[in-house]
């Protein structure tokens, strides 16, 4: 055990690593071409494990042979999450951005395995869902649905489904860079893992059983939600935080964060380009690689806005290059609606969830969110274009 603990406190052992993995992860993944399976077939079985509706049409997505896209055209209600479904329809490669520096839908679904997508003609469903977590999302899913009000901030809390969320309102969220709180991310994860301790630790001083219980209701949660990158980044290094406080192997934070990186990214190489997970794990590392300087500060809104200010430096290569913009006014928001969003939104949503009639409190937060939101974006405060900067 002994040496085992020299081996892992080395000073630079995991980081180099992580600078080697980053490295070869860009080279192969630059070299290698994934290429789908399917060539000219008009018939697609698999398994739904996400379905969005608008107006004019339903997205299904499905596990099959591959991932598959399913846009349907017509009216359908009778498809739940976990049915087998048979669609009949027209292989479609999705397009690239007809504008240059714009969003790519083709780039975004290769990195996400999904090759083609299918226009369909005909839907049939040939079996019901037999997944055990298929069921229990589906059915929280009608709960929050029946709920009568602020019942998308709620889904957008507790499964991570964004989709019912107004999106002139998400939109104003982006442009007003708090998007981020919107998303089950590490915040979120932290503050289950945080409140769930507390409690195991007023029944048991054991770590061991506390922080497996923990660790088990994490990876449940996790798989419900979905397994995003910013989720499975925040699952991965919660337990190897733990592993180390429970075995006492006094590995270094930071050196925490690069082990993260060397397990992930060989199991999951196209993570290096999902915006998502680089905004969660830079962010995150920077303000692990800050932690002593703002323990320093006693003044609760100063560390804040220091932790405000880091977060948006770090990440402001990666806004500039994916979207050109940057709003610098949310330094000043972040420190705002993070409490609000942490301490008050978030908590009432999930006490929404259990007794529907609060909804009514969460009602006057989120509604009074929004409007504050929608004026700062209106008017442009604080937005700044940039050209687009080489890597």
């Amino acid at each position: 055990m002994k040496r085992l603990r020299y081996i892992l406190q080395h000073r630079y052992l995991f980081k180099i690593s992580a600078i080697i993995v980053v490295l070869l992860t860009l080279v192969l993944t630059t070299c290698i071409k994934k290429e789908s399976t399917y060539t000219n077939e008009t018939n697609f079985k698999g398994i739904i494990y996400k379905i969005k509706k608008n107006k004019d049409k339903t997205t299904i997505y499905i596990k099959s042979k591959e991932n598959l896209v399913i846009n349907y055209y017509n009216k359908i209600d009778n498809l739940r999450l976990g049915d087998t479904i048979l669609v009949n329809g027209i292989l479609q490669k999705p397009t690239n951005n007809t504008i240059p520096n714009q969003f790519n839908y083709k780039k975004y679904l290769y990195y996400n395995d999904i090759f083609y997508i299918v226009k369909a003609k005909y839907i049939t469903k040939i079996k019901n869902n037999t997944n055990i977590m298929y069921y229990i999302k589906e059915k929280i899913s009608k709960r929050i649905d029946n709920i009568s009000r602020s019942n998308e901030y709620i889904k957008t809390f507790v499964l991570g489904d964004s989709s019912k969320l107004d999106e002139d309102t998400l939109e104003s969220y982006r442009e007003n860079g708090v998007s981020h709180l919107f998303a089950i991310s590490g915040m979120h994860i932290s503050l289950f893992a945080s409140v769930l301790l507390y409690l195991l630790k007023k029944i048991s001083y054991n770590n061991y059983y506390n922080y497996s219980i923990v660790i088990i209701f994490l990876i449940f949660y996790s798989i419900l939600v979905g397994s995003t990158p910013s989720v499975l980044r925040t699952l991965t290094m919660y337990i190897l935080f733990a592993l180390n406080k429970i075995f006492n192997l006094k590995i270094k934070s930071i050196d925490i964060m690069c082990i993260v990186l060397i397990i992930l990214l060989p199991l999951k190489p196209f993570y290096l380009y999902n915006i998502s997970f680089q905004y969660s794990y830079i962010v995150s590392f920077s303000l692990v690689l800050f932690s002593y300087k703002l323990k320093k500060v006693n003044n609760i809104i100063l560390r804040s806005l220091y932790t405000s200010i880091i977060s948006f430096l770090v990440s402001f290569p990666i806004c500039i290059h994916n979207f050109y913009q940057v709003n610098f006014l949310s330094i000043i928001l972040n420190i705002f609606l993070i409490p609000l969003v942490s301490i008050i939104i978030f908590p009432l949503s999930l006490i929404s969830f259990i007794i529907p009639k609060t909804s009514i409190i969460l009602n006057i937060f989120t509604t009074s969110m929004e409007h504050f939101s929608k004026f700062i974006s209106k008017n442009s405060i604080g937005i700044i274009t940039f050209s687009k900067p080489s890597i």
